[in-house]
């Protein structure tokens, strides 16, 4: 390969890392009830952190469970609680709270909706989510608050896949979302009549997404666990 193609790759990926760098992290979930004592592990690819996140789960009762992430470096690092509310054959609720450290560091609060597959390891979820930036990347335009909805699902217990939006409904409209940047958009005078009340930064004078910016509310997921389908073996 030439190496103006090696430097063109390098810079593409440099890009990649610097354009996502600054968004939100959130919560590696188990594909199935833990038992008390019962531990569950792996590591998370995401849009939100680039670089892979490494998560622990144990079981503190037959009901409940606990979340440590470490990120690489240290970006998307967090902890969770997970409380299953509702349980009967191949259905099941679950509450989870988390924390989250990132240049926009956050809380979630999300209600997953499970549906355990006919065969073994499957499990389709739908979600809904809290996402609150008490103070994000850019302190000077104040906490974010977002909601939304996700959508993943398991196969075999040994690949998870999850793609969400949570949208801040102070710094835009949901329905112009197509605006390539709002930044400019909002500073035309004939959209600040309309649009006016709309005025929080999207991008830091810095060039970084703000606390405000659609990137921080887009997620996509693959998480990957060490002997998942081993492990659901032995919880039966």
């Amino acid at each position: 390969m030439p190496s103006y193609k090696k430097l063109s790759l390098i810079v593409a990926l440099l890009a990649l890392v610097i354009f996502y760098y600054g968004c939100a992290a959130h919560p590696s979930i188990a594909d199935h009830t833990l038992e008390k004592g019962e531990k569950y592990s792996g590591y998370t690819l995401s849009t939100e952190n680039v670089f892979p996140v490494l998560f622990y789960r144990y079981g503190i009762s037959d009901v409940s469970d606990l979340g440590f992430r470490l990120g690489v470096p240290i970006y998307g690092s967090g902890f969770d609680y997970s409380r299953t509310l509702f349980e009967k054959g191949r259905q099941r609720d679950v509450l989870n709270i988390g924390w989250s450290y990132s240049p926009n560091s956050n809380y979630d609060f999300t209600y997953y909706k499970f549906r355990d597959g006919k065969k073994e390891g499957s499990t389709m979820y739908w979600a809904f989510r809290t996402m609150i930036i008490p103070n994000g990347s850019y302190s000077e335009s104040g906490q974010s608050t977002r909601i939304g909805f996700l959508l993943g699902m398991f196969l075999k217990s040994k690949l998870g896949l999850e793609v969400g939006y949570f949208h801040d409904f102070a710094s835009m409209p949901l329905t112009k979302l197509y605006i390539t940047s709002w930044d400019k958009y909002i500073k035309e005078e004939e959209n600040q009549v309309k649009y006016g009340r709309f005025s929080v930064p999207h991008v830091s004078p810095g060039g970084w997404p703000t606390q405000h910016s659609r990137l921080v509310g887009f997620s996509l997921r693959a998480t990957f666990p060490f002997d998942g389908k081993k492990n659901k073996t032995e919880k039966k």
